[in-house]
């Protein structure tokens, strides 16, 4: 697996975050077919990456599970 390089990536509030300012997930879309994914409030700590269809996957079933909860 190899690193990547996130020193220059752009990132912005996820339109899934908590519109409260609480549980806010940030994404950058630098990266073709990728997502990096990280924590607002830690940004200099670990990030998640995402396959983008991989991605769409998972923001549909936490979706599923929100519309059932």
């Amino acid at each position: 697996m190899r690193s990547l390089d996130l020193t220059l990536a752009t990132w912005r509030k996820s339109s899934y975050s908590n519109q409260d300012g609480g549980e806010c997930v940030e994404v950058s879309d630098d990266f073709a077919g990728l997502v990096p994914v990280r924590d607002s409030k830690n940004p200099h700590g670990p990030v998640l990456a995402f396959a983008a269809d991989g991605w769409t996957s998972f923001v549909a079933m936490v979706k599923q599970a929100e519309l059932r909860g």
